[in-house]
């Protein structure tokens, strides 16, 4: 009888254990403040004046910085970018403007070769 009352005992002893350990977890998780971590800190955003506008060759000098790669791409939005301002001022330049990008329509998709066009009339006669 002794010996079922102290493994009763020892059992309730060790459950509550658990149950407690499980408890202070579960507290310590819900205590626990999470911040989420952001691209910059407070203090980089008060180095940065909200109405400061970075010039277009200071954007391209920060990509060439990030990889070359991206310096060309900023480097070629930009001339578009001017292109397109210099193509509004006026309706002529507006259609020379036309005229250039179906050109380079053109350029990225060649127009079919005889041998297909042939291909595809043939087919049109024969019916198939």
């Amino acid at each position: 009888m002794l010996r079922i009352l102290l493994a009763l005992k020892q059992a309730l002893l060790s459950s509550m254990l658990v149950f407690g350990l499980m408890i202070f977890i579960s507290l310590s998780g819900l205590l626990m403040v999470v911040q989420p971590s952001y691209a910059t800190t407070l203090e980089e955003l008060k180095l940065i004046p909200s109405e400061y506008k970075p010039t277009p060759e200071e954007k391209i000098d920060r990509a060439y910085e990030y990889n070359e790669a991206a310096g060309i791409r900023e480097e070629q939005r930009e001339e578009a970018y001017e292109q397109a301002i210099k193509d509004g001022e006026s309706l002529n330049t507006m259609e020379k403007a036309y005229e250039r990008n179906v050109k380079a329509e053109k350029a990225q998709n060649p127009p079919e070769s005889f041998g297909e066009k042939a291909k595809e009339v043939i087919e049109k006669v024969t019916g198939k």
